[in-house]
């Protein structure tokens, strides 16, 4: 059957695109090609508000099938943290057939070229952005994500990355050329001639293995960064969150079909209850590059065992933040009151660890010493979050039982100075809502260690008193170095003191923000232009993006012909 999308169509069509992609990737400048705003949408093929909820409620209760090689049964049972279930069912895969079949179009994609795979990405990237509001929908039942950051973070934020991702592998494969004419003289006897082909050529089969909170923008890099340089895509969704990244499937290979190329290039592996197939798919030779955001112990486990594949991955790490003085400190502690709140801590980037001189810090408004300031902070976070529908907006859902857990053990590790609530959510009574605790903690005493240097994930903030900020940036040595982090924030109207903190994270490779108080929040980046994790400290091996993320996901093979 012909391509109803052809190759120079879709150039045409998706090239501009690209192209700015490129260029936004080498100025580092804001740019996004998807709307942020809610009512942007229903135009030129895309839903509205209305038609993307009426999607989102059509899928509840029935079967996703995605009409790919080797499926053995149905599976399901995600129940959304806001307390509804979903009742979708899924094609569970018999993997001796789906992984074949999935291989068998590689030739065919890689074949194609990087300026062709690339702008067959793209149409799937705007696919979906045409169905944002019901992807919305989507993540939010799925991850806990209010409404609304659910709609930027789940949708065009998360469409930016995987274009970004798009980009640098497009850059990384064009870095050599098709080909070459190359002529060595030998003097007066005739020249060598040789003609030189290079073909960047797939791994192998790439496997995404996606989070409960926030599937598509940590499942789409990886995903668009290995089909973009020629190599089939096999996702396997978290259990609680398999939607979004299920209806990203499906997108994707009605694409494929559509462009004339094997829809199995790109499937979906989703489980039976408790079946826990990570592991057994991780370590299949098929499997030759992995994608993985999650916990820091199976991070380790896969970057010790999946030996055959490149792996990167995404894991865990004790962000902090140093408070040593300010000159807005109002706008310090609202800007900080909101990174605690959002999404209820349950993001990788969110601050744990509050490192804050004993005898206080200098601001706008006078000294402030670390009581007064941990006092404030607490009266910061309860003033964002006094109104409960705006709390709401803000926390979204606990995203499973054990945050919740932790939120409660938390307590109980040192001097409470914001103590967490309850907030009822009238549209969903179902789902569990708690604002943030601040806990007092003496960095002097060797039992709050333990507290401050472990990953607490979730709604969970330790103020930690120091001697110094001498003693601050050392601790932030140590914690990076030991533990990684994801993001690093800073306070200080100290040139040296800046300089000291700045060092710190140049030489154990860790993002920073510096004096952060208006509508910019240490806990988000922005694709194109901000590096989420720098691949050099324990949180992560790769960074959401750069040429490292890609480079290795395929290799060029040269031919060579005489004469």
């Amino acid at each position: 059957m012909a391509a109803e999308l052809t190759a120079p169509e879709l150039i045409a069509k998706h090239r501009p695109t690209l192209d700015q992609a490129l260029e936004a990737i080498r100025t580092r400048a804001y740019w996004s090609p998807h709307p942020e705003h809610p009512k942007a949408y229903g135009e030129h093929g895309s839903l509205d508000a209305a038609a993307g909820k009426a999607a989102f409620d059509a899928l509840l209760g029935t079967r996703l099938d995605l009409g790919q090689a080797g499926t053995d049964d149905w599976v399901g049972g995600e129940i959304s943290p806001y307390g509804i279930e979903l009742g979708v069912s899924y094609p569970h895969a018999d993997l001796d057939v789906l992984l074949p079949a999935m291989k068998a179009g590689q030739p065919a994609w890689r074949d194609a070229g990087a300026e062709v795979r690339a702008v067959v990405c793209l149409e799937i990237l705007k696919r979906i952005s045409d169905r944002t509001h019901e992807f919305a929908h989507a993540v939010m039942h799925t991850s806990g994500q209010a409404f609304l950051m659910a709609f930027q973070a789940g949708g065009p934020h998360a469409q930016d990355r995987g274009l970004e991702a798009v980009a640098y592998a497009y850059a990384e494969q064009v870095r050599t050329p098709e080909s070459a004419e190359w002529s060595k003289p030998q003097g007066k006897r005739d020249p060598l001639v040789l003609t030189k082909n290079f073909t960047p050529v797939p791994r192998g089969i790439g496997l995404v293995i996606g989070c409960n909170t926030f599937p598509t923008w940590n499942g789409y890099p990886g995903l668009f960064a290995s089909l973009a340089t020629g190599n089939a895509v096999l996702v396997k969704p978290h259990p609680r969150a398999v939607l979004p990244l299920a209806l990203t499937v499906r997108i994707a290979r009605e694409v494929l079909t559509e462009a004339g190329f094997a829809a199995d290039l790109v499937a979906l592996a989703a489980e039976h209850p408790g079946e826990g197939i990570a592991k057994a798919l991780a370590t299949r030779p098929e499997i030759r590059i992995i994608d993985y955001t999650g916990s820091t112990s199976f991070g380790d486990w896969l970057e010790a065992n999946a030996r055959q594949a490149q792996v990167y991955t995404e894991k865990a790490g004790v962000n902090t933040v140093i408070v040593h003085s300010t000159d807005d400190y109002k706008g310090m502690l609202s800007n900080l009151a909101f990174s605690l709140s959002l999404y209820s801590g349950q993001m990788c980037t969110t601050p744990q660890n509050l490192l804050i001189p004993r005898e206080g810090i200098l601001t706008d408004q006078g000294p402030k010493t670390f009581e007064e300031v941990t006092a404030d902070l607490a009266r910061a976070v309860d003033g964002l979050l006094g109104d409960d529908a705006r709390a709401n907006a803000l926390l979204g859902a606990i995203v499973n039982p054990d945050v919740k857990a932790r939120l409660e053990a938390a307590a109980g590790l040192g001097e409470v100075a914001l103590a967490s609530r309850e907030i009822g959510n009238p549209e969903f009574p179902g789902a569990v809502v708690r604002t943030p605790v601040i806990v007092k903690l003496d960095g002097a005493k060797p039992d709050a260690e333990a507290a401050y240097m472990s990953e607490c994930f979730g709604p969970v903030s330790f103020a930690v008193a120091l001697d110094s900020v001498t003693d601050a940036v050392e601790l932030l040595r140590r914690t990076v170095r030991e533990k990684g982090a994801m993001t690093v924030g800073a306070y200080t109207t100290d040139s040296e003191v800046e300089r000291a903190i700045e060092e710190v994270c140049l030489e154990e490779a860790a993002q920073l923000s510096f004096n952060l108080t208006g509508g910019v929040f240490v806990n988000q980046t922005a694709a194109f232009s901000d590096f989420h994790g720098s691949g050099g400290n324990p949180a992560a091996n790769a960074a959401l993006c750069d040429g490292a993320f890609v480079a290795n996901r395929f290799r060029v093979v040269e031919v060579r012909h005489q004469g």
